[in-house]
């Protein structure tokens, strides 16, 4: 198709996450949780554009993540 141009599809994750646990072995456990929970919703297209807040299982705010989809990137 005339002007047509080939699309190179960029995804761009920023994840801040804060656990306060009794010790650093607990909260690298929940961090690793947390972290494969997110996995499974990035992947499913959970998140839409833009800025989503993170919680835990129990509905306690642990962080957030921004997120893009774009044609373009200025990394």
């Amino acid at each position: 198709m005339l002007g047509e141009e080939e699309l190179t599809q960029y995804l761009t994750c920023e994840v801040e996450l804060l656990f306060t646990g009794p010790t650093a072995a607990v909260n690298k456990k929940w961090a690793a949780d947390a972290f494969r929970a997110l996995a499974d919703r990035v992947e499913s297209g959970e998140f839409q554009h833009g800025n989503h807040e993170l919680t835990d299982r129990v509905g306690k705010t642990i962080g957030s993540i921004y997120v893009d989809y774009s044609d373009d990137c200025d990394i």
